[in-house]
C-alpha cells in the first residue's frame, strides 16, 4: 500500500482538518471540538499518512519547552491499522522535532491505549511518572531523547 506521509506546521486547510477530525473521533469515539482544542496549543505541527489523497492517521505536537517537544494527540483510521503507519508518524514526527532543534520528547496515554502505550515504549519512551489529571484521569507520562 502507497502511503505519503507529510508534516505540516501551519493552520490546517478545511478538508484536512474535516478528514482529521473523522479520524480522531472514530478513534476516541467523541464529539469534542477538536479544531477548538488545536487553537489553545502553541505552534503546532501535524505529521499525517496519506493514501490516495485520502488522510489515514495523523500526529499532532507542538513545544513543551525549548528543549522538549510535546507529542499530544495521534491515530489511524481503524481501515489502516496493523501496517506500521502509527510506527511511521512518530519517526516522522521525531526526525522532524529533532530537525526543529528540540532534544526530547514526552508523551502521555492511559491504561486502556495499550497499543499506543506498547509502542512508546518499544520506540525507546520511558515511563517518568503517573499522574492523576485534574478530571481524575489516571495517566502515563512518558519521555524519549532525540
Amino acid at each position: 500500500m502507497d502511503i505519503n506521509y507529510v508534516n505540516i506546521d501551519r493552520v490546517w486547510a478545511l478538508e484536512e482538518e474535516k478528514q482529521i477530525t473523522d479520524i480522531h473521533q472514530k478513534i476516541f469515539q467523541t464529539k469534542e471540538c477538536l479544531s477548538e482544542k488545536i487553537k489553545k496549543k502553541p505552534s503546532l505541527v501535524t505529521n499525517l499518512a496519506i493514501h490516495n489523497d485520502r488522510i489515514v492517521g495523523y500526529k499532532i505536537g507542538y513545544e513543551l519547552d525549548c528543549e522538549t517537544f510535546y507529542s499530544w494527540l495521534g491515530g489511524v483510521d481503524p481501515h489502516f491499522r496493523k501496517q506500521g503507519i502509527a510506527t511511521k508518524l512518530m519517526e516522522e514526527q521525531h526526525a522532524y522535532a529533532r530537525k526543529l532543534g528540540y532534544r526530547k520528547v514526552q508523551t502521555k496515554t492511559m491504561n486502556r491505549w495499550r497499543s499506543m502505550l506498547l509502542l512508546n515504549i518499544k520506540s525507546g519512551f520511558d515511563v517518568i511518572q503517573t499522574i492523576i489529571d485534574e478530571n481524575g484521569i489516571h495517566k502515563i507520562v512518558l519521555e524519549k531523547e532525540l
